[in-house]
């Protein structure tokens, strides 16, 4: 892995990561692009989004608050970005909650090309056809593991990042365990779709290596989550100190502090 490498290509070539994401979190997720390096744009009006996804180094899809027009935007962006060979990160917000989200996540899996799937530990494993307990769209009592990542990396043909205390990433054949972050991170809404947003930043310079670029950004969003708490001690404030640690984020340092097995 080559973190810092990377995270150095973020800043000086400025990515542009067309994300079709929820309300809930659409200013933290563009926040969160632009501190570590990289453009947002969040575009999911049907009218443009081919032509916008065809643009960009990297696509988005967050089912966060679903509608059918929405869902028939991310289909048409997911393959207008296939055509153009844009790599797609899939994030499967509240899978298995209900069958509206778990069929819409199945569908844009099974129609589209996604590079990775990023989820908790429940929304991976519904779509990887195990059990799962989720309520709303935060899982309950269920571990991310190494098994988890490289089942579901298998089932869905794709790179599967399962994050949770220990993120797991696997391309069903090798398995990374990333152990950086911390616990005021499940405290604040919508990190976790901001470590979605992450991956699309560095898939945007390491598309072509989907397993190294989603280990790669779940190190720089753990170590910036690392670097917040040590200023915050409450999630208002951590929430606004996570913002300034990734804008901080030093590529000289990063590799030292990654936390990967």
């Amino acid at each position: 892995m080559n973190t810092g490498r990377d995270l150095a290509a973020i800043r000086e070539r400025k990515p542009l990561v067309h994300q079709i994401t929820n309300f809930v979190v659409m200013n933290e997720t563009a926040n969160a692009t632009l501190a570590i390096g990289a453009l947002p744009v969040m575009a999911h009006a049907l009218q443009e989004v081919e032509e916008m996804a065809r643009a960009a180094s990297a696509l988005v899809l967050n089912i966060g608050t679903l509608s059918d027009e929405w869902v028939e935007a991310m289909l048409a962006a997911g393959t207008a970005a296939n055509g153009a060979g844009v790599p797609i990160v899939l994030d499967p917000v509240g899978a298995g909650a209900t069958a509206y989200r778990t069929e819409t996540a199945q569908t844009l899996v099974r129609e589209l090309s996604p590079a990775v799937v990023r989820g908790n530990a429940a929304e991976i494993a519904t779509l990887a056809g195990q059990q799962a307990e989720i309520r709303g769209v935060e899982a309950v009592g269920s571990a991310a593991g190494p098994e988890l990542a490289q089942q579901a990396a298998t089932a869905l043909g794709c790179v599967a990042a399962v994050t949770g205390a220990v993120d797991h990433v696997s391309d069903g054949e090798r398995v990374l365990g990333i152990a950086n972050g911390h616990e005021l991170m499940a405290s604040v809404t919508g990190t976790g779709c901001m470590a979605t947003a992450t991956t699309g930043c560095f898939l945007g310079v390491r598309g072509e290596e989907p397993l190294e670029a989603a280990a790669e950004a779940l190190v720089a969003f753990g170590v910036a989550g690392e670097d917040a708490a040590k200023v915050a001690s409450k999630p208002g404030s951590f929430h606004v100190a996570l913002y300034d640690a990734l804008y901080d984020l030093d590529p000289g340092t990063i590799d030292s502090r990654a936390q990967v097995r």
